[in-house]
């Protein structure tokens, strides 16, 4: 969970920020666990079937996905296969995550078990790779704890809890993930993207088995991603010299006084006593 010392007192400032995110974030949605332990536990579960689907699986949409298939009588192979269709998503966000994270061994096995909504959101809304960092496992390594332990919690208590809803635990996470998303849906393209992606899911939803709303929805980013590409940067333009060599056209040195211009010629005669600056061009010339 430590990250890399930061370079400068920014980073720093940036890390302590991203840290504060991660902690909000992983009490908010850690306390969703609750209201899990108590519908796996009603679904027919017991506590230790609860605990492991929940530590080894450790995805929230994945869990209750399966827990909906269990409880309304469908087979296994349904449970496992609507779960999984559901969990691909995280399989995109550590394709983003991996470059940036660049993790080997065990860490890397580390880092792709909490590689979820949560901990991806926080990360990638960080400006240094130190606050990245940071904001990836103090909230992927926080919700882990957090929500196993209220898991826990929440199977031991079972009916005694009643309605998960009634305490609001349901929109706890919902809550958190969109003040995370809020921020960054400043510009036009994002905008639209957000847009996109709701209209897709929600068209959707009726007619295909859970988990593909989301992935869809994620197609729809990659897209709009694609075709809003920035600019490309300038190309230098070189001139060409005929030795075959070509170099970029020097920069003026800053410490050399300005060239002053020479008085016009009323005759259009040209002094030949004064040297002339060669020609040069802004565009490559054939030989």
């Amino acid at each position: 969970m430590r990250a890399e010392p930061p370079a400068r007192p920014d980073e720093r400032i940036e890390v302590r920020a991203a840290v504060r995110q991660a902690v909000s974030v992983s009490v908010a949605t850690g306390l969703y666990g609750i209201s899990f332990g108590a519908l796996s536990v009603v679904a027919g579960l017991d506590l230790p079937q609860t605990m492991v689907l929940s530590l080894l699986m450790f995805s929230g949409g994945s869990q209750f996905a399966l827990l909906g298939v269990v409880a309304s009588g469908g087979t296994s192979a349904a449970a496992v296969t609507t779960a999984g269709l559901l969990g691909l998503r995280n399989t995109l966000y550590g394709a983003q995550l991996s470059p940036l994270l660049a993790l080997h061994g065990w860490r890397r096995v580390l880092a792709a078990h909490v590689t979820i909504d949560e901990s991806t959101a926080v990360a990638t809304a960080q400006r240094s790779k130190a606050a990245f960092r940071a904001g990836f496992w103090w909230t992927g390594i926080g919700i882990f704890v957090v929500w196993n332990l209220l898991t826990l919690v929440g199977a031991l208590a079972g009916d005694a809890m009643g309605d998960p809803k009634a305490w609001g635990l349901d929109a706890a996470a919902g809550a958190a993930f969109l003040a995370l998303l809020w921020p960054r849906l400043a510009s036009r393209v994002m905008q639209l993207t957000a847009a996109l992606a709701v209209v897709v899911a929600v068209a959707l939803l009726p007619f295909v088995p859970p988990g593909v709303p989301v992935l869809a929805a994620a197609a729809v980013a990659i897209v709009v991603g694609q075709v809003a590409r920035q600019p490309r940067q300038p190309v230098t333009v070189t001139e060409y010299v005929p030795d075959g060599t070509t170099h970029r056209s020097p920069a003026p040195s800053p410490e050399a006084p300005p060239a002053r211009a020479r008085p016009a010629d009323p005759a259009g005669q040209v002094d030949p006593s004064t040297p002339s600056d060669p020609p040069t061009t802004d565009r490559t010339e054939e030989p």
